[in-house]
């Protein structure tokens, strides 16, 4: 329940009362036992609710038949409007919510755009009940159908033209992403992507590293659309400079229907070459998260990459569990105990990422030709020279860089 607190006070809700019911079965027409629906329904007018959310994926049924008994009194009278409605809203319509609030690319606004009109397309039946009882069957006369029924057939075609047209949108959008990503490839500068639970602190271990200036609230979702910077590290460094990529953040229990509007974090994640797992550890539940997040991961295929383990928001623990988790980290393979938000352990962390940088670089040996000079400036800046001597044919070199550059440099 922490985090579905944490969900409705993201999408601007003030949480009244909590209703919690241990079930071994689904009821199929309302999801929950009658008996607590019926101590819903009081609990709701008690406290002058207007809106019930279920922490589950609710079918278009169970929707439409919980609206209808928490309303049932106003609809058996014809007073029913829409500031009156008791609203019930599941865990997808939450955070469509809140996706809607916070995405701001073009893609990301799409996106939302898209799963939105997803999930409502099998919910119309519900918005026309009532211009169906009042036109009845007669209505529409002879040989025509209902006002209501017409009206529905009418909001299906158009969502689904709508549909047709995001998706089509987002089709274009993708193929310029692809573009830029190809495009950042041939730079040969190693891409890292932040990836973790959301509100794990991602945006600020981006900031700290980059002061870019990304929106970094305490929040679930603040970042949506995934966020790349150059980082250019200080001093003498075998990778001077590097890409950074802040996605969205994962969850449990992400409703099936907004695996889409992950996408673009997606395939970031796929095209890194590091991944860092940022976690906070602040929060009482942060092992369960971790391990979600991995299980994300493992099913995306890319658990084997390199990953550094980021145990972020020490400084929200207490001067004891603080130190207990930087012992931790100093025996644990690439971990490092950070505060992001104040810079601390930074340093930690860039010596991690180097490590991980390292270890996926590969052995060259070369001769360049002295009228491809840029190619030794391609291995100063994305690699490590071990050997550099002056012969008569070119420069022979003996080094190493990123398979990619590798695969470049080594082509005739």
């Amino acid at each position: 329940m922490i985090e579905m607190r944490e969900l409705i006070k993201t999408a601007g809700l003030e949480l009244s009362v909590e209703i919690i019911q241990r079930q071994k079965v689904i009821e199929p027409k309302t999801y929950i036992g009658s008996g607590k629906v019926e101590e819903a329904r009081k609990l709701m007018d008690e406290n002058d609710c207007c809106t019930i959310i279920f922490d589950a994926e609710l079918s278009p049924g169970q929707q439409k038949s919980l609206e209808n008994i928490f309303n049932k009194e106003k609809l058996e009278n014809d007073f029913l409007g829409s500031e009156q409605e008791i609203k019930v809203i599941d865990r997808t319509a939450l955070i469509l919510d809140i996706f809607a609030q916070h995405a701001k690319t073009r893609e990301g606004k799409l996106q939302v755009d898209l799963a939105m009109h997803e999930y409502r397309k099998p919910r119309l039946t519900k918005m026309w009940t009532h211009l169906e009882r009042q036109g009845g069957s007669g209505a529409g006369g002879v040989g025509l159908r209902g006002m209501g029924e017409s009206q529905l057939e009418i909001d299906k075609r158009l969502i689904r033209d709508r549909i047709l047209v995001l998706k089509k949108k987002i089709d274009n959008v993708q193929k310029q992403r692809t573009i830029h990503r190809r495009g950042r490839k041939r730079t040969g500068l190693p891409l890292l992507s932040l990836v973790g639970y959301t509100n794990a602190g991602k945006s600020s271990v981006l900031n700290a590293l980059t002061k870019a200036g990304v929106m970094a609230e305490s929040m679930l979702f603040a970042t949506l659309d995934p966020t790349t910077r150059k980082v250019k590290l200080p001093g003498e460094s075998a990778h001077p400079e590097f890409l950074l990529t802040d996605t969205v953040g994962f969850i449990q229990k992400l409703p099936t229907g907004l695996v889409a509007a992950f996408r673009a974090t997606l395939e970031e994640v796929e095209e890194a070459d590091v991944l860092v797992h940022v976690i906070d550890v602040a929060n009482p539940a942060w092992e369960k998260q971790e391990r979600a997040v991995l299980a994300v991961l493992s099913d995306m295929g890319v658990a084997d990459k390199p990953i550094v383990r980021v145990l972020n928001k020490i400084d929200l623990l207490s001067e004891e569990d603080a130190e207990y988790l930087k012992y931790e980290a100093a025996f644990a393979d690439k971990t490092v105990a950070v505060s992001a938000l104040f810079g601390e352990g930074m340093d930690d962390f860039v010596e991690a990422v180097e490590e991980s940088l390292n270890d996926m670089l590969v052995d060259i040996e070369l001769v360049i030709p002295y009228s491809k000079g840029q190619d030794l400036s391609v291995i100063h800046e994305q690699g490590v020279i071990e050997t550099i001597d002056y012969r008569p044919d070119g420069t022979y070199v003996l080094g190493k860089v990123p398979p990619s550059t590798a695969s470049r440099l080594e082509k005739p």
